[in-house]
């Protein structure tokens, strides 16, 4: 079996005219394995809202995420990181030498 997924942080396009960001980060926060859920607007065009959304949990299933996040009307644009394992690791900055 494989390891939990913990954590995801997806590039995703939401309509304008589509739901709030609070009812999006509410219904997918809904969703079985998920604990929490943060979206930040990147970027406003005149049909779209570019969202950057940070998800965590004990077990989150993907595909229920992606699935919702359709019935929204939302798009997934790029997975941009994803965590999975016991817990959760932080990716660490290393400074290069110059």
């Amino acid at each position: 079996m494989p390891a939990p997924l913990r954590k995801v942080v997806l590039d995703v396009l939401k309509p304008i005219r589509g739901p709030s960001i609070i009812d999006v980060s509410r219904e997918v926060a809904a969703l079985p394995g998920i604990e929490g859920v943060n979206i930040t607007v990147k970027e406003i065009d005149v049909e779209t809202v570019t969202l950057t959304m940070t998800i965590e949990g004990s077990d989150i299933d993907y595909g229920s995420v992606e699935k919702k996040l359709e019935e929204l009307g939302c798009i997934v644009h790029s997975i941009d990181q994803a965590v999975a394992g016991k817990k959760i690791v932080e990716q660490e900055e290393v400074e290069q030498g110059e």
